[in-house]
């Protein structure tokens, strides 16, 4: 059998699949072999010959790892092609004994692998935030920030449905600006007969793909609305993906890709997965909000039981007193001045007993009573009660429509209202305050204004004049009080927002803004299912 003929070494990095380039010392490519000419996306040598190298070549290796170690001796770079694609190489580099001024360098593409990592970071960085105390608007805002910043989208939206299926609202956003006439031309768009991708992703429960969906936009008259605002986002491709929990719709999932992304089925797979978590933080929120629901109940069983066990007795006893009273002025009888101060005395006691236990009920339950008076009327209730026990001047502005809003939007604006005026009275030190209320267009708005000494420090010392403070949706729990981040969490549960505004000596403005809902048939025109009819709500 006759021996092998020896490989030529030359043949072998010409065959090889990764990439091997030799570099010099001012870090310029000297030689490459085919596969290294491949992966920089070039068409023959010696266009990369004398180019700058993207690797760091003055770095020291990492030490080799241990047994029990995950860690690899590879560094990353990453290196931009002619075509303006951006890749991911994982490399190794190593003198070359025949000329230290050179040095050898073998490399591969990670660019799927460091995304496919990416995304698996976010999934898990995004399951840990839904472990997080924070309302479900923030949690939703953090969701669409991990996938822009994964997969480097252009924007995202997350919308959900209300318990009663016919209400979206959108609750979590990365990427596009904020727009409170952005609802008003998305519905003018579909009045003029543009096709809104979400409703039928609700309705067919899948993901729905538009490659160069901007291209069509831009073009199409009926979405000349929102030209503008749309052409503000450098995106090109739409992708509308269903957050579904237990075989339900929950919302949609709407994803705008940067002009050059390619909407492959890994990068599908990525925001099915990322629309599964935000269905999940929205599921636990509902859970949340029904276990909330039934400790209401809870309360108000036991203060039934409360009422009947201590001022339902009491004034029975009182009944049965004046009943003994008028027993006694029946039998035409003098009565005895002292049984008259006796059951006078028994009576009094009996009443400032049940007074103390209505006060105390009355404090505990505090009851907003929107529901029966309506929203203007209820404050308009708080406003004088305040003013009677406190001396404090107010002044009410209230505009229309607030008796359309809906009856558990009007209590949590009520007591996001009725927590800033308590605010104003117990820390501002103010003389008079401002109350405005009103809906415009598909906004209802609020605003508590004080002249007093604004927001105070952790020592509880007034803001300096210069300390100009501005609180936004975002800010910390922690750096709030239990109060502030409560107003925040009912402002968010509707999509809103609340702002603090505060200067030292010239008073604090809260604001709170929350998108109201406008009716939106669930068929576009001319649709054989659009016999229905059924109404679909869009809160943006």
């Amino acid at each position: 059998m006759s021996a092998a003929r020896p490989v030529e070494w030359g043949d072998v990095a010409a065959a090889t699949m990764d990439g091997l380039a030799v570099v010099d010392r001012a870090g310029r490519f000297v030689q490459l072999n085919p596969a290294a000419v491949a992966l920089c996306d070039a068409r023959v040598e010696a266009d990369l010959v004398g180019a700058a190298a993207p690797f760091a070549l003055t770095k020291e290796a990492p030490a080799c790892p241990g047994l029990l170690e995950d860690q690899s001796d590879e560094q990353v770079a990453y290196w931009v092609t002619g075509s303006g694609a951006r890749r991911e190489f994982a490399y190794r580099a190593r003198n070359l004994p025949a000329d230290p001024g050179l040095k050898v360098v073998s490399f591969r593409d990670v660019t799927d692998e460091g995304h496919r990592h990416r995304r698996v970071a976010a999934i898990a960085r995004t399951s840990v935030s839904l472990a997080s105390e924070g309302s479900l608007g923030s949690t939703l805002d953090a969701v669409a920030a991990q996938i822009v910043r994964t997969d480097g989208l252009a924007g995202v939206q997350i919308l959900i449905l209300d318990s009663t299926g016919r209400e979206l609202r959108l609750m979590g956003s990365a990427g596009l600006r904020r727009s409170e006439t952005f609802l008003d031309r998305l519905l003018e768009c579909r009045d003029r007969g543009a096709r809104l991708v979400m409703l039928d992703t609700l309705k067919e429960r899948s993901p729905i793909v538009l490659p160069h969906r901007w291209d069509e936009i831009r073009s199409d008259p009926a979405w000349e609305p929102l030209h503008d605002y749309l052409g503000e986002l450098a995106w090109d491709s739409f992708v509308s993906v269903p957050l579904t929990v237990r075989g339900r719709a929950e919302g949609v999932l709407n994803a705008y890709f940067a002009p050059g992304q390619e909407v492959g089925t890994r990068t599908l797979e990525f925001l099915v997965a990322m629309a599964e978590q935000a269905a999940l933080a929205v599921d636990y929120a509902t859970l949340l909000q029904r276990e909330r629901d039934g400790a209401r109940q809870d309360e108000r069983q036991r203060l039934a039981r409360d009422l009947h066990d201590s001022i339902v007795q009491q004034v029975f006893s009182i009944g049965m007193q004046a009943n003994a009273v008028g027993v006694l002025g029946t039998r035409g009888l003098p009565v005895p001045a002292d049984s008259v101060r006796h059951f006078a005395d028994e009576i009094g006691t009996l009443a400032r007993t049940v007074l103390a236990d209505l006060r105390a009920m009355v404090h505990e339950l505090r009851p907003s009573s929107t529901a029966g008076l309506g929203l203007e009327e209820t404050v308009r209730t708080l406003v004088r009660s305040t003013e009677n026990r406190t001396g404090l001047d107010f002044r009410l502005r209230f505009g229309r429509g607030l008796d359309s809003i809906d009856p558990e939007l009007a209590e949590d604006a009520y007591r996001i209202i009725a927590e800033a005026i308590h605010n104003v009275v117990k820390h501002a030190e103010a003389t008079f305050a401002t109350v405005r209320l009103g809906v415009h267009g598909h906004t209802l708005t609020a605003t508590v204004t004080d002249n007093g000494c604004g927001l105070r420090d952790a020592m509880g010392s007034p803001v300096p004049p210069e300390g100009h403070r501005d609180v936004g949706a975002g800010t910390e729990a922690g750096a709030e009080g239990y109060g502030l981040t409560t107003m925040r969490e009912r402002a968010e549960r509707w999509g809103g927002t609340m702002r603090i505004r505060s200067r030292a000596q010239t008073g604090t403005t809260v604001r709170v803004v929350v998108p109201l809902p406008v009716q939106v048939p669930d068929s576009s025109p001319g649709d054989p299912d659009s016999s229905a009819n059924t109404p679909l709500t869009v809160r943006l």
